[in-house]
């Protein structure tokens, strides 16, 4: 299933993330790991974010997503399931009135 993951990093963690290096460390060890098909990085309501929009192959890995995200960098995640243009043309090929 295509996930959206947004991950908020409040301003004083993301500091200290990125002079000790680890934001850049565990941001990118979660696009080697998922190969997300897009990554985008941007101010959101004050505070360090990226988006991450990847195939998440079993539920099971929400835990290890979250947990690592949390731990690593004291941020907020959100998952949304999303689709592209042709998953939503595929569904709407579905829908029967």
């Amino acid at each position: 299933m295509r996930i959206m993951l947004r991950v908020t990093i409040p301003v004083e963690q993301g500091n200290k993330a990125i002079k000790d290096g680890s934001l850049a460390k565990t941001l990118q060890a979660f696009m080697d790991e998922h190969k997300p098909e897009a990554a985008y990085f941007l101010p959101y309501k004050g505070m360090r974010t990226a988006l991450f929009f990847f195939d998440m192959r079993d539920t099971t890995d929400i835990p290890r997503i979250a947990e690592t995200m949390f731990i690593g960098l004291n941020a907020a995640i959100g998952m949304i399931p999303v689709m592209n243009a042709d998953d939503l043309k595929a569904g709407l090929a579905k829908v029967k009135f």
